[in-house]
């Protein structure tokens, strides 16, 4: 197989330096500035023993919105190509129990994909608003599982028809309830709800130290960070107040 596709290689390398004048023939096909091999997946070696490395910040949708389709096509391979980069390096760090440098930059690249994957569904949907008049997003519907629960299914594609995919009938059985199921919804929402109330308790006791230990703090800021808190009910709470007279 690995000689088959060398040959197809060499023979598409030939076609080419046939049609192409002397002058401006190549003597091959690189794909990228610096061919490391598999050296691509690693960072610059004098970046391996380093305790901090200078990185910028990711990129902003702002600054995503003034390029073109081809800018972006080529930025997401570069992003790709980082992130398969740097997690390549956290993964041998952890394995030689050496410092990984910088672990912020994993999630600045994550970040800036996501920043250009919603610039491009951006100009996706605005353009099929306008040529076609629908979405261009994947359709979907709110339907119901086995267990009566409620959730969004995206559609896709597929190349036999539902009515006669049994494989796809088999793992997808929607708006059916089968049984009693009335004692696990119970349990279900009891379940929900103490987890709701531990969370509403653990940011109301957070919130509560912060008052005691830094009485002059902007309460707007943490109203605005902790919306689920009553701050002026737990202004009067002795845990609150600390040992200073308000």
């Amino acid at each position: 197989m690995a000689f088959r596709i060398l040959s197809k290689c060499r023979m598409f390398q030939n076609i080419i330096n046939t049609k192409i004048p002397k002058n401006l023939r190549s003597d091959g096909i690189h794909i990228s500035t610096v061919h490391r091999d598999l050296m691509e997946f690693f960072d610059d070696k004098k970046n391996w023993a380093a305790e901090s490395i200078k990185v910028g910040r990711s990129w902003n949708k702002d600054e995503l919105r003034i390029k073109s389709n081809e800018d972006l096509h080529k930025l997401w391979f570069v992003l790709l190509k980082e992130r398969n980069m740097l997690l390549t390096m956290e993964h041998e760090c952890l394995a030689q129990f050496e410092l990984f440098p910088n672990p912020e930059r994993i999630d600045k690249v994550e970040e800036s994909m996501n920043n250009l994957e919603a610039v491009v569904r951006e100009r996706n949907k605005a353009y099929y608003d306008l040529e076609v008049g629908e979405s261009a997003e994947r359709p979907g519907e709110l339907v119901t599982n086995m267990l009566g629960l409620n959730f969004f299914y995206r559609k896709f594609e597929h190349l036999i028809p539902k009515f006669l995919n049994k494989k796809w009938r088999k793992k997808h059985t929607f708006n059916v309830v089968n049984g009693n199921i009335e004692k696990f919804q119970k349990y279900y929402r009891e379940k929900l709800h103490n987890a709701n109330r531990k969370s509403k308790n653990r940011d109301t006791n957070h919130v509560m130290h912060l008052m005691k230990r830094f009485p002059n703090m902007d309460i707007s800021a943490v109203q605005q960070q902790y919306p689920s808190v009553n701050i002026e009910k737990i202004k009067n709470y002795h845990k609150t107040r600390g040992h200073y007279v308000p």
